[in-house]
């Protein structure tokens, strides 16, 4: 909704149409300003081509991670994945374990942050970096985020 809050509630038909009118909403739901803007995102998506950008953005991103993953030096990379720009990279201990690295994660993070690039971790044993890069990002400058993420990464893994 470019930047304006908004909503939506939705379901199977047999559950949705069971509830009274007015008996199911959200906060942010029904609020015209935002319904326009809405529209006005979903025109600027289909026009630029969007959909298809986040899948050649997160299919780079991915490549990249999956070639970092190959190497040795970087054997704490247990899996890559994602959905279209949306790339997860989960770091472990080992890969026969598969046990979560959480101070590996949060030294990634820190590192990369004093380099100038902020990533988010998440996950339940908080090893997932998790990237998230704008459809509309020039593809020279996620290569350049890359490279940072590999830099503070070899650094991190280098000390331990």
């Amino acid at each position: 909704a470019g930047g304006f809050p908004l909503a939506a509630v939705v379901g199977r038909a047999e559950i949705m149409d069971k509830v009274h009118p007015g008996g199911l909403g959200g906060t942010y739901g029904g609020n015209p300003v935002a319904v326009a803007a809405s529209h006005a995102v979903l025109d600027v998506i289909a026009e630029e081509n969007l959909c298809a950008r986040a899948a050649e953005l997160g299919a780079m991103i991915r490549e990249r991670l999956e070639a970092m993953a190959r190497r040795n030096a970087f054997s704490c990379i247990g899996e890559v994945r994602g959905l279209g720009a949306m790339v997860a990279m989960e770091l472990v201990t080992d890969r026969v374990s598969k046990a979560p690295d959480a101070a590996l994660t949060a030294a990634l993070v820190a590192k990369a942050q004093e380099k100038g690039l902020i990533l988010l971790s998440c996950g339940v044993g908080a090893n997932v970096i998790r990237i998230l890069a704008p459809l509309t990002i020039p593809f020279d400058q996620a290569r350049e985020g890359l490279d940072i993420l590999e830099e503070a990464f070899a650094e991190v893994v280098g000390a331990r």
